[in-house]
């Protein structure tokens, strides 16, 4: 028998094959339902104009009911982006992706909400406690407690 959360992702994979991403997102592989990488590109002007980033989403057997952890991909060629919520191990301090997860989104939502994000940037800077935070920071971003402050 299906769990929850494979038949939830199995779903939205299937909307995402019949149709498609929104522009800027692009699906790279989602060969099961522990790991999916998207491509992510904020379009229009910005601070990120012609550059693009690849996020990793990981599940676990609780999805939707749990957040999946996401993050940038940070390898050899590849960075994070420059971002006050964005730590240069990838790692996000987005509130969507912890207290203010809610099972009513998808994947998807997360992606474009992170591109907005990125969009709404005014100035390209690391969070003040990066050298810290990734010094001591788990693999897992969902592992680590944010604070989250408002922006405005």
């Amino acid at each position: 028998m299906a769990s929850i959360s494979s038949r939830r992702l199995a779903k939205e994979l299937m909307e995402i094959k019949n149709d498609g991403c929104p522009v800027g997102i692009n699906l790279v592989k989602a060969d099961d339902f522990s790991t999916w990488w998207f491509t992510i590109q904020v379009m229009g002007e910005s601070l990120y104009k012609n550059e693009q980033f690849t996020l990793q989403f990981r599940f676990d057997p609780q999805y939707p009911i749990s957040s999946p952890a996401v993050q940038f991909v940070v390898t050899d060629g590849k960075e994070a982006p420059v971002h006050p919520h964005v730590y240069s191990n990838g790692h996000i301090c987005a509130s969507i992706l912890g207290n203010e997860w809610s099972p009513v989104l998808s994947v998807i939502a997360v992606c474009v909400t992170l591109q907005s994000m990125l969009a709404s940037c005014k100035e390209k800077q690391r969070p003040i406690d990066n050298d810290r935070y990734i010094k001591h920071a788990p693999e897992n971003p969902k592992k680590t407690r944010f604070h989250y402050d408002d922006d405005t």
